[in-house]
């Protein structure tokens, strides 16, 4: 779950390019590679425990690769229908995450400082209410 409004937007940003990327690619009829779900869900998985320091497995290459540099792969694939939805400003939101990390990484880190799960659920508060 995003922390931040910044989170959200720019998740939502990133869902929104791949959803017209694919529309896009599909009404040129081109075709995509269908892959075994236990491989999708392996790399859910992955995500999951491992967050954005972790390694994803790379379909294509067929090896483990840093979760970051996929993310990259994935900001240039959607990268041509950014400004015809206006998401360029929510994509630039994906470089504040990697970064200074998830909500989660930033949670572990005040814990990590402070021992203390008061200081994670204050800087939780605070984290949201930057914006509003």
């Amino acid at each position: 779950m995003p922390l931040t409004i910044d989170d959200t937007i720019a998740i939502t940003s990133i869902f929104q390019c791949l959803c017209a990327k694919l529309y896009k690619l599909r009404s040129q009829n081109l075709n995509f590679m269908i892959y075994p779900r236990a491989l999708v869900n392996e790399n859910k998985w992955r995500a999951s425990r491992y967050g954005i320091d972790g390694q994803l497995i790379d379909f294509g290459k067929e090896e483990e690769v840093n979760t970051r540099v996929l993310l990259y792969e994935l900001l240039d694939f959607i990268d041509d229908v950014a400004d015809d939805l206006g998401a360029r400003d929510g994509l630039k939101l994906v470089q504040k995450i990697l970064d200074n990390g998830t909500g989660a990484d930033r949670q572990l880190r005040v814990f990590e400082e402070t021992k203390n799960l008061v200081s994670v659920a204050d800087f939780i508060s605070a984290q949201f209410l930057a914006r509003l």
